[in-house]
Parts: C-alpha cells; structure tokens; sequence
C-alpha cells in the first residue's frame, strides 16, 4: 500500500502567493503600459511598450467609419445592346450580402468580381465568370474594396436585370 504524500500546506500558501505577486507584477509592469498606455512604474515607457499602445489606438482610428446599409434593396439595370454595365458596392473585409438577379431576355455574360480598396494597379478577383440568366448566391468580402457584377449583352436588344441585395455594404449606385 503506497501512501501519497501531500504539499504542506504552508508550502501551498507561499506558491499561491507568489504567483499571484509575479501576476500583479507582470499586469503592472508589462501589459497596462503596452495595452492602454498606463504605466505606474515608469519601466514601460523605458522599455518602449507605452509606444505600443498609441500604435495600437492611432491603426484603430486611422481606418474611417463607413457607413453601411443594412437591409434590402432591389435594383433594376439596363444593360445596352452589345455593351455592358458595372454595378458594384463597398465592403469592408468579412461584411456579407446576400443576391439573387434575373433577366427575362437572354442569357448574359456575368463576372462578380472584386477590386481591392486603394489599388492601383487594376487587379480584380473574379469570384464567379459565366453565362447565365439569373444567379443566387451569398458574398463574404475577402478584403476591404468594390465588389460587384458586369453584365455584357451581346443582343441586339437593351436587356432588363433586376437585381436584389441584401447584407451589409455601402455607397450603393443610384
């Protein structure tokens, strides 16, 4: 029969103590500074972290507030014989819509696409190329930017789209 042996509990006292001193310590010392630029000791500030706490509130402000719908529009787009129209709103990275367009006439050519926010050298993401009289679908923006469709109507005739969107997006086209 093996008997276990227990910590003394004075032993037991002093390790909790200790822990909860080098805590208080390591808050005071080390993460108010960084965190939200209180530093009561002064050491945060000689060892540079109160310089990470005005980097951290002035990236947090730096980025202006879009003001962004939330709700339901429907959009009605003519697109010109043999041409096309570009419809697009603004999101911000991970803001979601859900759509859904439909044309009586003829299938169209479709790309939903996105283009990065600030981008200057034309790069565009297309999410779905094809030709098609209606699509349904939901769009998680993988980054902040435009996104939207373009529509080409090679008829002869101008062409009715009629598009519902719903979600979260900004500057929407009149």
């Amino acid at each position: 029969m093996t008997t276990q042996e227990s910590i003394p509990q004075p032993t037991l006292i002093r390790s909790t103590l200790f822990a909860l001193v080098a805590a208080v310590v390591v808050l005071t010392v080390f993460v108010l500074p960084a965190k939200y630029n209180i530093d009561a000791t002064g050491i945060g500030k000689k060892l540079g972290l109160t310089q990470l706490s005005t980097t951290n509130q002035t990236a947090a402000s730096a980025k202006p507030s879009v003001k962004t719908t939330t709700g339901k529009d429907v959009k009605e787009i003519i697109i010109p014989a043999n041409g096309g129209i570009e419809f697009k709103v603004v999101m911000q990275k991970h803001q979601q819509l859900t759509y859904q367009w439909v044309t009586p006439g003829e299938a169209l050519y479709f790309d939903l696409h996105g283009e990065p926010e600030g981008d200057t050298t034309g790069y565009f993401l297309s999410y779905a190329v094809s030709i098609a009289s209606d699509m349904k679908g939901s769009f998680i923006a993988p980054f902040d930017g435009t996104h939207g469709w373009y529509w080409k109507n090679t008829g002869n005739q101008a062409q009715l789209v009629q598009l519902v969107i719903e979600g979260e997006y900004s500057n929407l086209p009149q």
